[in-house]
């Protein structure tokens, strides 16, 4: 049996949490979302384009994720362009970056394991 998943968070149901960002953090946590961003970060692409981009998701699922990120307003859709980032998407991107660049240096720092001194 499918697992349902509870709707969204859009920009309205944001503005009635007492954290936004924490309808942010529910969006961009859902399977795929930042994949999808992230492949649309340097140009627009088709649904196929897209859906390969990403490594061959389910088309179910890329479209459920368009969907909801549409409804953020995250993701615009542009006749005979495709899909790409909007006005706020690109500035959450922009947003992201710095955190790209920890991520890179916090992966190449040596692990401590737990015990080591």
């Amino acid at each position: 049996m499918a697992r349902a998943c509870s709707p969204a968070p859009t920009p309205r149901a944001a503005r009635r949490h007492r954290r936004p960002v924490m309808a942010l953090l529910d969006l961009l946590g859902r399977r795929w979302a930042m994949r999808v961003l992230w492949e649309l970060r340097e140009e627009r692409r088709s649904f196929r384009g897209l859906r390969e981009a990403c490594g061959g998701l389910s088309p179910a699922v890329l479209n459920a994720r368009l969907r909801e990120l549409r409804d953020a307003r995250l993701v615009d859709l542009a006749d005979g362009e495709g899909y790409g980032l909007s006005p706020l998407g690109l500035e959450l991107l922009d947003r992201f970056l710095p955190l790209v660049a920890w991520a890179d240096r916090w992966a190449k720092a040596p692990s401590k394991r737990l015990g080591d001194p």
